[in-house]
């Protein structure tokens, strides 16, 4: 896209495109949220936006991410990237920075259709976007967070390198939950899977760097 080139960048891995959403894509999106993404019996994002009801879920999976894409800055952006397995869109991985030209630091999150868990995608989606903030964009650091009951995710950051970094106590479908956060230096991160950056250089002055 010639004035926002940010839709034409691209991560890939062995399995795994990542990329800014088409609509085509946020209609498959929409579908893997309906579908499920975890168990109903527990909730593990910090926002419970699956407790939506099944009618009102798709439409506002759908502008959830048209608004981040809308909110984009320099100085506070969020790569909310559609996951694509197969041809077929799986879930989404995103990355953000806020003046992350000063604090060179990002933060992720995630989630994949029940279909597409324990096969290893969550943590090379994830580490596809880490090796875009690392060694694409200069990120000296990394967090992210997950509830101490969801240990998919915690397994994933245990792989790829991440260190605790306190807890915080939420409430949650009103009861108390803690998360663990979990913090990751450059130097500690070994990519797991080879990962290749495309379109990076146009998106630069959007990230905020030169």
């Amino acid at each position: 896209m010639r004035n926002w080139p940010v839709h034409d960048l691209r991560l890939t891995t062995p399995r795994l495109t990542l990329r800014l959403p088409t609509f085509d894509d946020l209609d498959e999106l929409a579908d893997r949220a309906v579908e499920g993404v975890h168990d109903p019996g527990r909730m593990p994002f910090g926002v419970p936006w699956t407790d939506a009801p099944a009618a009102e879920l798709p439409a506002k999976v759908v502008l959830y991410h048209l608004g981040v894409m809308a909110r984009w800055r320099p100085d506070a952006w969020c790569c909310n990237f559609a996951v694509v397995h197969e041809g077929r869109v799986i879930g989404t991985q995103d990355v953000k920075g806020v003046e992350f030209a000063v604090t060179r630091e990002v933060h992720t999150g995630s989630w994949l259709g029940r279909a597409y868990q324990g096969m290893g995608l969550g943590t090379e989606m994830r580490a596809a976007v880490l090796h875009l903030a690392f060694a694409g964009l200069g990120a000296l650091t990394a967090v992210s967070s997950a509830f101490l009951d969801n240990p998919a995710s915690l397994g994933v950051s245990r792989k790829l390198g991440y260190r605790p970094d306190g807890t915080t106590v939420q409430s949650i479908r009103g009861r108390r939950a803690t998360q663990q956060r979990l913090r990751l230096g450059r130097e500690d991160f070994d990519c797991p899977v080879p990962v290749e950056i495309h379109g990076l250089a146009a998106c630069l002055p959007h990230f905020g760097l030169e």
